[in-house]
């Protein structure tokens, strides 16, 4: 399969296999004008699989939640053909708005306009607390 290069725009590279369209339908690329591709389960040396996804346009990125999307991935922002800057997601300390609180009775479950806020508070376990009603969220 060929997919052609991106000439000016970000690259996002080393997605867990299968995580690709969790991704992208959090960032809305689905609302973008320019061309976007998203490749599955390509062979790699390191990862065994991975996803990636290419996007024709430079776009404002949110490397925290990609970080807890997956903390491998890889962003390459790429101008005139050539690679000018790499970032590598980490999963973060803090999360807003990237994942909602379950339990019924968080204040955010009444206050619609209360931000979604969780803390790491197990890096080895990738565990999250609310920090209104200290529920725990564990990445899968």
């Amino acid at each position: 399969m060929n997919i052609d290069g991106v000439n000016t725009g970000i690259v996002l590279d080393h997605i867990k296999a299968g995580k690709s369209m969790e991704i992208y339908e959090y960032l809305g690329l689905d609302k973008l004008s320019s061309c976007v591709a998203i490749i599955q389960n390509v062979k790699s040396a390191k990862y065994g699989k991975k996803d990636i996804i290419k996007i024709d346009e430079i776009i404002d990125l949110d490397l925290d939640a990609l970080g807890y999307f997956d903390s491998n991935i890889t962003v390459n922002y790429i101008k005139d053909g050539k690679l000018v800057e790499k970032k590598h997601a980490e999963l973060p300390e803090r999360l807003t708005d990237v994942i909602k609180c379950k339990n019924p009775r968080c204040i955010t479950s009444t206050e619609q306009e209360i931000p979604h806020v969780f803390e790491l508070v197990d890096k080895e376990k990738k565990m999250y607390r609310c920090i209104y009603c200290d529920t725990l969220v564990k990445l899968k």
